[in-house]
């Protein structure tokens, strides 16, 4: 974007900038490398957005920061209308799976009396509803599935077929969470491998969408895209152990990520959809 030029960057609240450099920050936000005062920062801007838009992330970042590494936050704000994040610069390293493995489970350990977050995430398509709710089941189909699908139904990427099947799964969900407890756990919330990385030789958990739920919850989006192997899974379930039938439940959990890509991206995710839909 050009109007990020050398003007933009000096009015951030970092002393000497020396230089400002593009670097892959997802496809959400632009990104960028600073050197300032003999220090590198990472910067995220999200054009045409108040700084409240990163509100929910710099929230996410702190909760679990105190549990696991994160990026710090340093500074949030707007300037010429455009949203920024600073965040410390981390470089990457090599890093061990197993650590991975510790550190989520660590984090799941992380308890709360209830289901939900601090605030709300705004979405392209949604805004994700994270009040408050004691039952993992409700929360589940009504703050998450159900708000979905109607965004699936607006952009033209449901029918019938997907609309009878996906009533027989929360059937089966409501079933199963009707006589079985879940503890709220501090979940990253979009756990893929672009989530996490290694610097200083150890996992750092980035860019999370921060919600206490069922921990499955995460595990199934680390089963989706792959980058997790059997080092991760091998020390997780060595500090926290998996309830027994979880490959059972984790096609729910599945279909939450799945759907979204299907509406984001449309139907080239409509067959991976449609494979746990079908198994209802």
């Amino acid at each position: 974007m050009s109007k990020l030029n050398h003007s933009w960057f000096t009015q951030l609240p970092l002393k000497n900038i020396t230089s400002f450099q593009p670097v892959s920050g997802g496809d959400i936000n632009e990104a960028y490398r600073i050197e300032a005062g003999g220090k590198s920062y990472f910067i995220k801007v999200q054009p045409n957005h108040p700084a409240s838009y990163f509100k929910h992330e710099i929230n996410g970042l702190k909760a679990l920061g105190k549990v696991v590494n994160t990026p710090t936050p340093l500074y949030n704000g707007a300037i010429d209308g455009h949203a920024y994040l600073v965040l410390n610069w981390l470089t990457e390293s090599a890093g061990s799976q197993a650590d991975l493995g510790r550190a989520v489970a660590d984090l799941h350990q992380h308890f709360n009396s209830q289901f939900g977050f601090v605030d709300n995430h705004q979405t392209k398509v949604l805004v994700k509803n994270n009040t408050w709710n004691d039952s993992w089941e409700d929360f589940y189909v009504n703050q998450r599935l159900l708000p979905e699908v109607a965004a699936a139904q607006r952009e033209g990427r449901w029918n019938r077929w997907r609309e009878e099947h996906f009533q027989q799964m929360v059937k089966k969900f409501r079933q199963y969470y009707s006589d079985h407890e879940v503890r709220a756990s501090l979940l990253h919330g979009d756990l893929w491998a672009g989530n996490f990385m290694f610097a200083n030789d150890k996992p750092y958990l980035i860019d999370p969408d921060a919600v206490y739920g069922d921990r499955e919850f995460d595990i199934a989006m680390t089963t989706i895209f792959g980058g997790f192997d059997n080092e991760f899974y091998r020390a997780y379930t060595d500090k926290y152990p998996f309830t027994p039938g979880i490959n059972d439940r984790l096609p729910w959990y599945q279909f939450y990520y799945l759907c979204m890509h299907l509406i984001l991206f449309g139907e080239s995710y409509g067959g991976a959809v449609d494979r746990i839909l079908d198994r209802y």
